[in-house]
């Protein structure tokens, strides 16, 4: 029998995680972020005859 995959919620690689959260942390320095009212609008656009184009970085 095959080893399961692991799930969202377990503890893999705790320097992985690190660099991720460094990442992560660069991008918002940075204003590589989609406000959620940029996002909000996107999505209620969804299925509209009017629906938006993805948000992009910035907005």
């Amino acid at each position: 029998m095959s080893k399961p995959e692991p799930s969202l919620f377990d503890q893999i690689d705790d320097d992985a995680e690190a660099a991720a959260d460094a990442r992560a942390d660069a991008d918002i320095a940075a204003g590589r972020t989609i406000s959620h009212e940029a996002m909000k609008r996107w999505l209620l656009s969804w299925g509209t005859p009017d629906e938006s184009p993805a948000p992009k970085c910035g907005e």
